[in-house]
């Protein structure tokens, strides 16, 4: 299920299946592209969460019926080789004007092909051949879902911009309907693959509600990929105070009812002090690291971090390298115990 990687004596994973959504998923797509063969589509996956109801696809999920095409158009573009001109015309935002005001390009013709196709899905693949996008992004449902919250307090929470807003703690989200069922190829792409990366990106509202979903919950529990969480650089809206990334692998774990996080990767490196305190004006602080020792997972540290940006941004190739070795790092190891195990087994006989 590996090919070897001339490029750095590595192997690199064949199938690789990303998960998430905003804007820290296509980042992880910009830089695994260039790793990963993409001579065959089903090589590099994107499934995308489908809970967004704010902003242009908010608007058009009120006023077209639209399944929220935001998150996919960002990875459209990311897997795009079309980098230049069509990809910067599906990211032009209209301001100015009553109707057009604050909507993407690409959500108006994602729109306009899902009403003449009659899918969703159907309009993804026209524009992903259109873009020549390096693999292939399948929404993570085709059913209209409404994302909830319980905050610590118990307090319901509905809709994914009014979770973004709340100042209060979340300890659980959920889908509703609950019996929401994934898209066509989003179980067996998890299934198949030999890497599966989850995030970054807001873990109430972009990671999690994929996982919340009980079939994709089941795949990722039962597949045989290395599955890497990629560490969010800072603390969200929502988020308990004490909260770190040993919280996020906690709050993965529960919300899909068990154990489907392998490696932690997260950036090791200096965070620049002006950086630090705007975030901290705003209420935030960089995402604490656990403990190594107690650590339940690999924890594999890289630089990772976006250089000459004014935000605390994921860079594109830092990450996919540090997806890499992580997936190196545990690929190896469970191929030792394989050949341990077949050992002890033919001593056994």
């Amino acid at each position: 299920m590996t090919e070897h990687d001339p490029f750095d004596g590595a192997t690199t994973p064949l199938k690789v299946v990303a998960i998430g959504g905003g804007t820290g998923m296509p980042g992880v797509l910009r830089g695994m592209r260039e790793l990963v063969d993409a001579r065959e589509p089903a090589n590099l996956t994107a499934i995308v969460t489908m809970a967004d109801d704010g902003g242009s696809s908010g608007r058009l999920r009120k006023h077209r019926g639209m399944l929220p095409p935001g998150d996919v158009r960002n990875c459209l573009v990311a897997m795009s080789a079309e980098q230049d001109l069509l990809a910067g015309l599906f990211q032009h935002r209209y301001d100015g004007g009553e109707e057009l005001d604050g909507h993407n390009l690409g959500n108006l013709i994602l729109t306009a092909l899902a009403e003449q196709t009659g899918s969703f899905m159907k309009a993804v693949e026209v524009s992903s051949r259109v873009l020549r996008t390096v693999g292939r992004i399948l929404p993570v449902t085709v059913d209209d879902v409404r994302l909830t919250a319980t905050t610590v307090c118990g307090r319901q929470v509905e809709g994914e911009s009014a979770i973004n807003d709340c100042s209060d703690a979340i300890k659980r989200v959920a889908l509703v309907p609950s019996t929401v069922r994934p898209a066509e190829g989003v179980v067996e792409a998890i299934m198949e693959a030999d890497l599966v990366a989850l995030g970054p990106g807001s873990l109430y509202t972009s990671l999690l509600p994929n996982i919340a979903m009980a079939e994709v919950a089941k795949a990722l529990r039962e597949t045989h990929a290395v599955r890497v969480l990629v560490g969010n650089l800072v603390q969200e809206r929502g988020e308990s105070p004490e909260l770190g990334l040993g919280g996020h692998i906690d709050a993965v774990n529960e919300h899909a009812g068990g154990s489907i996080v392998d490696a932690l990767l997260v950036h090791d490196g200096e965070i620049p002090q002006e950086i630090r305190e705007r975030y901290r004006e705003q209420g935030s602080e960089p995402c604490g690291l656990p403990d190594e020792a107690t650590c339940s997972v690999r924890l594999v540290r890289r630089p990772l971090l976006k250089p000459r940006d004014k935000k605390l941004r994921h860079d594109p190739n830092a990450t996919a390298e540090g997806l890499l070795a992580a997936w190196n790092e545990l690929h190896q190891l469970r191929t030792r115990e394989d050949g341990n195990a077949t050992l002890a087994g033919q001593a056994a006989d």
